[in-house]
């Protein structure tokens, strides 16, 4: 299967620039598989199809402001880090502009409380590793003083309000982007869906580089996802567990949602307690072990998140829904509208 297979035609104008408010006014496409049937709603509407025989499965991550800016010691030569994957207390993944200027062995000055020194090469994505010394405090500490929400670069408007590129019920720090699909939900929302009888499972998976990674090979099963940090404790797996084997229908909130339970189960479609990385990648042929429905937002064409999709839904199916989507102008990607695929 190509990556090309996978290409759509999107306007620039319908790239979403800003968050709709209140988030759950946003626009929801509802598509049933059996029925190939395609309706119009707002996020609000999710409500009328859910039921208490339903699980809606969340990832509670939260993103840090990953963006900081500094200067080459000596040249004062400038430098933006983009932080990716944490390796230990201190040491990071990286994507850097301009990366020639910037080799192994270089010091990086961000403030006088913060500097930095480049550790290694990532030659895959052109990236680095770095290790920060902060003088006076946490690294995070410095972070939430020096860093900005690291927005996708499709995303050209400043975001007044920071917390929106939170979900309502983000909790532990770690991803350099947001699991957007989340981004819809209200508390008042969660609350009257919780009242309704579903139930709210959170997992997690930390957002990195395949956020950020285009697929550059054109047979889709030579490219090589990154790894990302994915944890289920032993409380939730047995949650879960017990939810699938009373027949409840498993909602994944986002494609890190499914990532992450797709990645824990065994080829019985039991999960397991984890705390590891995971590099999977479905694409079209995949056999969903634990997954029946997604929320999810529209995604970029020829990316891993529409491959994603299309495993679920069938590919034709999807190019079908998006192309559709495009003709009633809903907003795309993460700032955008979302699907609910049932």
């Amino acid at each position: 299967m190509k990556t090309s297979d996978f290409d759509y035609y999107l306007p620039e104008e319908l790239i979403a620039q800003t968050p709709i408010e209140p988030r759950d006014h946003s626009r929801l496409l509802v598509y049933s598989r059996k029925n190939k049937t395609i309706e119009h709603k707002h996020f609000y509407d999710i409500i009328d199809y859910l039921t208490p025989n339903d699980v809606l499965v969340v990832n509670n991550t939260r993103v840090i402001p990953a963006r900081i800016y500094g200067k080459k010691e000596g040249t004062g030569a400038k430098v933006e880090v983009l932080l990716l994957k944490r390796l230990n207390l201190n040491e990071y993944e990286c994507l850097i502009k301009p990366a020639k200027r910037f080799k192994v062995g270089t010091n990086v000055i961000f403030s006088e409380s913060l500097n930095a020194s480049i550790t290694g090469d990532l030659p895959d994505i052109g990236g680095r590793t770095i290790k920060f010394y902060p003088q006076n405090s946490t690294l995070e500490a410095e972070l939430e003083k020096l860093g900005e929400m690291p927005l996708p670069p499709y995303i050209h408007k400043k975001l007044e309000n920071q917390e929106r590129y939170q979900t309502v019920y983000s909790k532990i720090k770690g991803s350099s982007a947001a699991p957007t699909a989340g981004l819809h939900f209200t508390p008042e929302l969660l609350e009257k869906i919780k009242e309704k009888g579903v139930q709210v499972i959170e997992v997690l998976l930390n957002v990195g580089l395949g956020t950020f990674r285009p697929v550059s090979e054109e047979n889709i099963e030579k490219h090589h996802m990154h790894s990302e940090y994915i944890e289920i404790s032993e409380d939730t797996a047995k949650k879960l567990n017990d939810a699938k084997k009373q027949g409840k229908r498993i909602i994944a909130v986002g494609t890190t949602s499914v990532r992450t339970l797709e990645s824990a189960a065994d080829e019985k479609g039991v999960i397991r307690p984890v705390k590891e990385e995971t590099n999977i990648f479905i694409f079209p042929g995949y056999k969903f072990k634990f997954v029946d429905s997604l929320i999810t937002n529209f995604h970029l064409p020829k990316s891993t998140l529409l491959m994603l999709v299309s495993a679920l839904a069938g590919r034709e199916e999807m190019l079908n829904v998006y192309n559709t989507a495009v003709k009633e102008k809903y907003r795309f990607f993460s700032f955008g509208d979302s699907m609910f695929i049932i």
